[in-house]
């Protein structure tokens, strides 16, 4: 019997249910890479700078220089987009941050290895904004939440993991993590080289995709919380989080050493279960229902974060952090891509979002420890999470940028 056209149809998979472009699994699998590296070197790189008979302030210069030289570089790594294209510069900044960090491992003296890694935050800008100008460039609209999720998760299980390798690795010799990390990132760049199909990216690369303007950018409403959000995230998450809170384990808690890495363990499983559905709401539901909730949940579990007197208390306000910061990252980013759109390059405007991050990461500790200097740990994490919530404010006028908030999100 011949069959009627309804039971002829393909039953249809819903936008939300599809599988990822091979082109974003590319991305993913250089995005473990690269997290995994950097986790190698994170928790050997102040030992390996004491080395050189320096103090403790001289080697957290050491790990601040990196930040610096992501900040400074960032609107020349902007540019370079605009001129090069997403591709070529992305795996032009992995290349050079493979060539700092195995210089790293042959540095012979303190400066050497200062100059060697900050040349490393100059690639590492690099690639970061051109791997989010490949993001927007490659997922289809519909799934940019959900495509920002995936990433953010390759990006965290390779950071959780990396500690680990590096802890492993370092009991051969301080420089061998090092050596390692340069080799993960040679295979990252070798992926995106011969892997990355280039579709949707061709006339960027031949430098004929018009570029927005800052400016146009700058006139949106949902670009300028993005970025003031940006900025709230990169003084807490990536800010203090990994600077103040070691030292509150230790000052106030009176807890060991390895309490601050149990912390961040923490904050990365609440992280990683927000992740597990936040892309997905967005693209649902529109950026701004998950940003703001993010946003306000992180800065009140920062705040409280000072007020714990025991651990059971202060791990249960870190994990809930990291699930607020899980909330807000895809929701953010593609929310930024939503701006630019599809058809465009947004090298500049990138940039200024990454220089927001970075910005707030490196005043983020330093106005923290002059805080709880002055005034004790709990001003210091209430003015943080004080911080966040006027960024959670910035996003109640702005426009939603999600035009796909109508797809269908199903358990």
């Amino acid at each position: 019997m011949p069959q009627s056209p309804r039971s002829a149809e393909k039953p249809r998979i819903r936008p939300d249910r599809e599988p990822l472009p091979r082109d974003i699994k590319v991305m993913l699998a250089a995005a473990f890479l690269i997290a995994l590296g950097f986790g190698l070197v994170a928790p050997v790189l102040p030992q390996f700078a004491t080395t050189f008979d320096v103090g403790a302030t001289a080697a957290a210069v050491i790990v601040s220089i990196f930040a610096f030289m992501r900040l400074v570089f960032a609107p020349a790594g902007g540019a370079l987009i605009g001129r090069f294209g997403e591709r070529n510069v992305y795996v032009t900044g992995l290349l050079i941050v493979a060539a700092s960090t195995a210089a790293c491992a042959f540095a012979q003296n303190y400066w050497q290895l200062l100059v060697f890694r900050g040349l490393g935050g100059a690639g590492s800008v690099m690639f970061t904004v051109a791997a989010m100008g490949l993001l927007i460039r490659l997922a289809p609209p519909e799934r940019r939440g959900r495509v920002s999720g995936a990433y953010a998760s390759a990006f965290l299980i390779g950071s959780v993991l990396g500690p680990v390798v590096g802890g492993l690795l370092a009991g051969f010799g301080l420089r061998v993590p090092f050596l390692a990390y340069a080799g993960a990132l040679l295979v990252a760049a070798l992926v995106v080289r011969t892997m990355l199909s280039g579709a949707g990216t061709d006339s960027k690369e031949t430098g004929h995709a018009p570029a927005m303007p800052l400016r146009e950018a700058l006139r949106d409403s949902a670009y300028r919380a993005a970025v003031f959000s940006s900025f709230g995230n990169g003084w807490v998450t990536f800010g203090v989080r990994m600077a103040t809170i070691p030292l509150f384990a230790t000052a106030v808690l009176q807890s060991r050493p390895e309490t601050a890495a149990w912390a961040l363990a923490v904050f990365a499983v609440g992280n990683a279960l927000a992740l597990t559905f936040s892309g997905r709401l967005s693209d649902a539901w529109g950026r701004k229902p998950l940003l703001i909730p993010g946003l306000a949940i992180t800065a009140v579990a920062s705040g409280v974060i000072g007020l714990t007197a025991d651990l059971p208390a202060f791990f249960a306000a870190s994990a809930v952090a990291g699930f607020g910061s899980g909330l807000l990252g895809p929701a953010q980013q593609a929310a930024v891509a939503d701006v630019i759109g599809r058809g465009r390059s947004g090298g500049k405007v990138l940039a200024v979002f990454q220089m927001a991050a970075d910005t707030g990461a490196i005043i983020g500790p330093v106005v923290a420890g002059l805080l709880a200097d002055q005034l004790g740990y709990g001003w210091a994490f209430g003015i943080t999470g004080g911080v966040l919530l006027v960024t959670a404010a910035a996003w109640l006028p702005a426009r939603e940028p999600s035009k796909h908030s109508s797809v269908v999100a199903e358990d």
